[in-house]
């Protein structure tokens, strides 16, 4: 794993503020010349520390209204089912997070979709190919924060 130094540290901060930086201002910003800023920057990607760059989206302008955490139980627990179930989340679009989780529950979706109706049809998606035990959502009135940098 690649050493992250104090330099590195802020790279990566002002990328997480804004990834649209050009490099010349980026290497402003943290004291480096272009260059140098270029060669850090190739070596976080080839160590996998920085994988891409994406845009914020704002949901709410497109219509995407309604945020759903949905919460999954099942009994099955081999690889076989596990590789299945996982293959089949990721063919839903609205599916925007995706975790295997400890406690009362095995795995937690972030679902984003329009409105109620199409949630359903999400919902009725998910439980179509793969047996769970229960499935339990949870809607989110107001997105306090959402998409916050890491803490470096």
């Amino acid at each position: 794993m690649k050493k992250i130094d104090h330099i590195d540290t802020r790279l990566l901060k002002e990328l997480q503020r804004d990834a649209s930086l050009s490099q010349r201002d980026l290497a402003d910003r943290v004291g480096l010349s272009q260059n140098a800023c270029w060669r850090r920057l190739k070596a976080l990607t080839d160590e996998g520390v920085l994988n891409g760059s994406t845009a914020r989206v704002a949901r709410e302008k497109l219509g995407l209204d309604l945020v759903v955490f949905v919460m999954l139980r099942t009994r099955h627990h081999s690889a076989e089912w596990l590789q299945k179930f996982r293959t089949h989340v990721l063919t839903i679009p609205e599916v925007v997070d995706f975790h295997r989780i400890g406690g009362d529950y095995d795995y937690q979706l972030k679902v984003v979709t329009r409105d109620m109706a199409s949630y359903d049809k999400v919902y009725q998606r998910l439980i179509e190919k793969v047996e769970l035990d229960s499935v339990t959502s949870y809607f989110a009135m107001e997105a306090i924060a959402e998409g916050r940098p890491l803490p470096l």
